[in-house]
């Protein structure tokens, strides 16, 4: 898997609340004047003494508001934050009077002031090709809202107070002026980036009344430069779609645009090794996502609860009802109600299609290079060689309609080693050199010929929705810190999200955890409600309030994350506890 790499500041900040205004000293402190004479008046002083910068100065067109400061030069940045009001920044409410646009324009605005400010003390975190809800920049009413991070400068434990006046008193106004105003911005490429964002948002929603689970635009750049350039390959083949396939959508901006459509149902992505198989399921993976204008997949789109599967070994799996494809161990341990502390790579995958599934997913996608070939695939002369009763594993093969048919979840499946997937597929998409071309009319002949394999399964269950002692979440001023995109840090657990590959930004890992004790803190998670409902209650609240919906205090940097690496994380924290199953 490519390595995925961090924002500025990317794991490094605990959970920090800010002050309520009862523990605000600060107030309304006075004017940039002010601030340049306190910054003047402390140059040479104990370190400690930044603590007289907390409050609110007002500046020409904005306010800054310094939240929290670091006890020492070597302690996590100090927070501050940046109101420009909605007359002051300008911006027309075409560009934020809905909230796809609101996002996107914040997200424009983030970028824009971190360019700004890449020499500077002070840092943004803007993310990279995806458009994510960022706590780090907000436009709510026109306003604009962007929170910052800032070093303060020091010379050994001693106030550089010179330095500081250039970043607080001269360099902040300058991103405001330069980057945050209507008036002085590249308006062409604020309405292109908006737009884009806003085009790719409604064709994801079109997806279900249009029948498809994916979409991938004639034009569209898929490969990377490499495992650790998420942008696109400058010489790479654009995709075309095979004719058969070929969809049109309207959207608000580009209007009529073509494109392979990937139909419900179970899509097969086959070829062979290095034509691209893996490279457009990558881009499917992403396509939840909004992209910025020029990654080359604006315009691949997936429905918003589609899931990545994979083995995972050694990881937790707690209480989860596997039985769908364990039937019986030899150790007599019960699979309705699968516990272990060391998974393996079926086991792994079996819990994990299961509470994708319980957490809502209608769309799997899986690669066979990152999935557990004994659960993928039991083929006839094995069947012949070990009989069923010896096996207790049933095959993905020979479940991957039943889970179709019982609850209408499709499967997009990269295959290469396995030819009995032709058997259950409803299409077939070929790579030949990055090219796609389907070749479903000649899988379909090739399955009409008997291999000798039967199935091994008829039905896929309900789901046995659990319900989560809310205890199992801390609640006390937990430490809250994300590990790159790998880790997090919940109190005294560490959550391993390697397995996880839809996380795509350390943003989103700090969400997770600061949603995940906003939910119990708030009693959403109450020990009452099932997963699913404890999930429902959180995408509700973040359409309502967005970044709020995580943590309205918290003055770090976090994104929004997704129901799904919301109940990924659940599920893989060590100190999990489910007291019992509803449905």
């Amino acid at each position: 898997m490519a390595q995925r790499a961090g924002g500025p500041g990317a794991g490094r900040r605990g959970y920090r609340r800010r002050p309520d205004d009862r523990e605000f000293a600060g107030g309304d402190r006075g004017d940039e004047q002010a601030l340049r004479q306190e910054l003047r008046a402390a140059h040479g002083a104990s370190y400690g003494r930044y603590k007289s910068l907390r409050g609110r100065w007002s500046f020409p067109g904005f306010t800054l508001e310094v939240q929290r400061v670091q006890p020492d030069p070597y302690a996590p940045a100090s927070r501050c934050e940046v109101r420009v009001a909605e007359p002051v920044a300008g911006f027309p409410e075409q560009l934020w009077g809905e909230p796809v646009r609101a996002r996107a324009l914040a997200g424009y605005l983030v970028r824009a002031a971190h360019r700004r400010l890449r020499d500077s003390r002070l840092r943004v975190d803007a993310g990279r090709q995806q458009v994510l809800d960022r706590s780090a920049c907000q436009v709510v009413g026109g306003e604009v809202v962007l929170r910052l991070g800032i070093d303060l400068p020091g010379r050994g434990r001693t106030i550089d107070g010179r330095q500081a006046e250039r970043a607080l008193c001269d360099e902040l106004p300058g991103v405001v002026e330069t980057a945050l105003r209507w008036a002085t911005a590249d308006q062409a490429r604020v309405r292109e980036f908006v737009a884009s964002v806003e085009d790719t948002d409604a064709l994801r929603r079109q997806l279900p009344e249009l029948g498809l689970i994916a979409f991938v635009a004639d034009g569209a750049m898929l490969p990377r430069r490499s495992g650790v350039d998420e942008r696109p390959l400058s010489d790479g083949v654009p995709f075309e779609s095979p004719e058969s396939m070929r969809a049109a959508v309207e959207l608000p901006n580009r209007g009529r645009v073509t494109g392979m459509g990937v139909p419900e149902g179970i899509t097969l992505i086959v070829g062979g090794g290095f034509h691209g198989k893996s490279t457009l399921l990558r881009a499917l993976e992403f396509g939840v996502y909004d992209h910025v204008p020029g990654d080359g997949r604006e315009l691949v789109a997936c429905r918003e609860d589609t899931v990545k599967i994979r083995a995972e070994d050694g990881r937790r799996v707690h209480r989860v009802d596997v039985s769908p494809f364990v039937s019986h161990l030899p150790t007599g341990a019960d699979t309705t109600d699968f516990s272990t502390d060391n998974a393996s790579g079926s086991t792994s995958q079996a819990a994990a299609i299961v509470e994708a599934v319980e957490a809502g997913a209608k769309v799997l996608l899986v690669d066979e290079d990152t999935a557990a070939t004994n659960l993928m695939i039991r083929d006839a002369r094995m069947q012949a060689l070990v009989a069923k009763s010896a096996e207790p594993l049933t095959p993905f093969v020979d479940l991957i309609r039943p889970l179709h048919a019982a609850h209408g979840v499709s499967t997009v499946l990269v295959m290469g080693g396995s030819g009995d997937y032709m058997d259950v597929a409803d299409q077939v998409v070929m790579l030949d050199a990055y090219r796609a071309h389907d070749v479903t009319a000649r899988a379909k002949q090739l399955a009409a010929q008997p291999t000798g394999r039967h199935s091994e399964a008829e039905s896929f269950p309900p789901v046995r929705h659990r319900v989560v002692d809310q205890r199992s979440i801390p609640t006390e001023r937990p430490k809250v810190r994300a590990r790159g995109v790998d880790a997090l840090t919940l109190g005294e657990s560490t959550v391993e999200l390697r397995g996880v590959e839809q996380v795509v930004d350390p943003a989103q890992v700090t969400g997770i955890g600061l949603a995940l004790v906003s939910l119990a803190r708030r009693g959403v998670l109450d020990g009452e409600r099932t997963v699913a409902e404890v999930l429902e209650a959180f995408a509700a609240d973040v359409a309502e309030r967005g970044v709020a919906a995580v943590d309205d205090r918290y003055v770090g940097d976090f994104a929004v994350p997704r129901r799904f690496e919301l109940a990924a994380a659940l599920n893989r924290l060590r100190v999990l506890r489910v007291s019992g199953f509803r449905g």
